[in-house]
């Protein structure tokens, strides 16, 4: 056989198409017609790049059932969503590469009935005109914190961002040393505050800064004494730092606002779960700041956005910023950190339907009763791995409590000829893509972050990639 009858081989993109196989798949017919085209013009080039040793090779792989095949794993790798949902064992709960917060099935159906309809964003029932979107969660935040005024941007980035560029365009923003952080992805606080057109002015040293080195450093040109929480790293040993109370008297002293970025926006004291002394919002604002940054999808688990609290003066100019249209947020978002707040009133209710607040809260004896289920789960599946029930430790992540671990339970899966490398895989590139970690050459499961509903998924997933030899 010869190259020139192997082109002959090749079907027509039609004949593919009218395929039943092809048919049934639930792509449109562009994607269709562009992957069919795509696999046909692979094997085109196979064609015309290969040697007289591979044309018989190559001409038995040129058929309709192959072509079939390839059509479809291209249309599935190119054209499905790549966003796709994941099984969180890592025991990290607030895990930035793995979406961070998570939402409440119970909140689904009032999220859903915003957004699938027609709502009152940016409209007044009562008064029959337009209104503002801030208006409905705002009021909430009020309540919870009481504080005279609340805005809300896209992240905490962006609040920082609109509170610098709103009072410290093209003046000074006085910060520690200390606490130039960078927040994660290679984004500084140094970087924000340039992009925001503040000038940067470092007093102190990386592990001592006192209330001294701010009034030293304020002149004329002086908008904003900052400070910032460092919530993704911590410094021990001979360090001292200014507090909010002794921060907000110089500002009063100087009339000059005050400004926190707290961070992770933590609500309940964590100390009570055997966690570190994490600064709550509510300490924040009773210590006078006038004005506190903070994220709605770390502690205080709901979705990304960032939240300004504070002096209502303060607020009323940044609305009026005409960089706030940039920053804003969706309805969906609104929606969602509204139901997110609202459970907050019932602290009970909090802790179990704030999935971020419930995954902290877990007792151990909660742990080791689901890590017994899962087991179970797994024990009754014909499949070879093995299945123990250890103890483990899980962080809450997100760049928050860093370095602090807290008691969990882990299940550890092992298998006749399967390293620990090679379960962390299969289970990965599975279709329920669950994420494990790898300690001391095992590879585990933590329990904290596992949700119940996905037991039965996860030991099926097991079954299918381990089958019993």
């Amino acid at each position: 056989m010869q190259k020139k009858d192997l082109f002959k081989k090749i079907p027509q993109v039609e004949e593919i198409l009218k395929n039943s196989r092809i048919e049934e798949l639930d792509y449109s017919r562009t994607l269709k017609t562009k992957a069919t085209r795509e696999v046909l013009e692979d094997i085109r080039n196979k064609i015309i790049h290969c040697n007289e040793d591979e044309v018989e090779k190559l001409s038995t792989e040129i058929n309709d059932e192959n072509i079939i095949i390839k059509v479809e794993e291209r249309l599935y790798r190119e054209f499905s969503p790549s966003l796709l949902k994941v099984i969180n064992g890592t025991g990290t709960i607030l895990h930035t590469n793995l979406g961070r917060s998570l939402l409440d099935d119970s909140i689904k159906e009032d999220i859903w009935n915003i957004i699938s309809s027609y709502s009152n964003l940016e409209y007044d029932i009562a008064e029959g005109k337009r209104g503002s979107r801030y208006s409905h969660v705002t009021k909430m935040i009020k309540l919870l914190f009481g504080v005279e005024d609340a805005l809300i941007v896209n992240n905490n980035a962006a609040a920082v961002f609109l509170v610098l560029n709103t009072f410290a365009k093209d003046k000074e923003a006085i910060v520690s040393r200390g606490e130039l952080v960078e927040v994660g992805g290679a984004f500084r606080i140094p970087s924000v505050m340039a992009m925001s057109g503040a000038n940067l002015v470092e007093v102190g040293s990386t592990n001592k800064t006192r209330v001294e080195d701010y009034e030293e450093a304020i002149t004329e040109e002086t908008a904003v004494l900052m400070k910032v929480h460092t919530s993704n790293y911590k410094l021990i040993g001979f360090t001292d730092a200014v507090s909010n109370k002794e921060l907000k008297e110089l500002g009063d002293k100087y009339d000059i606002p005050v400004m926190e970025d707290l961070g992770s926006g933590v609500y309940f004291n964590m100390e009570e779960y055997g966690l570190p002394h994490e600064p709550t919002i509510s300490e924040s604002i009773k210590s006078g700041i006038d004005l506190i940054t903070f994220s709605g999808d770390k502690l205080l688990g709901g979705p990304q956005a960032g939240i300004i609290v504070g002096k209502k003066e303060y607020i009323d100019k940044m609305k009026k910023n005409q960089i706030l249209r940039a920053l804003r947020v969706d309805k969906f978002t609104l929606a969602a950190l509204e139901c997110t707040i609202r459970m907050y009133f019932d602290e009970e209710k909090a802790k179990k339907h704030i999935p971020t607040i419930r995954m902290i809260t877990l007792t151990p004896e909660e742990l080791f009763e689901r890590a017994e289920v899962l087991k179970e789960k797994i024990d009754g599946r014909d499949t070879r791995i093995n299945v123990y029930i250890e103890d483990g430790k899980s962080t809450v992540g997100g760049g928050s409590m860093p370095g602090e671990e807290f008691d969990s339970k882990v299940i550890v899966l092992t298998g006749d000829g399967l390293t620990a490398d090679k379960i962390e895989e299969t289970l990965r590139l599975s279709s329920s893509h669950i994420i494990g970690r790898i300690k001391d050459d095992k590879y585990m499961l933590d329990l904290r972050t596992l949700n119940d509903k996905d037991f039965d998924r996860i030991a099926e997933e097991i079954e299918n990639c381990f089958p019993r030899r």
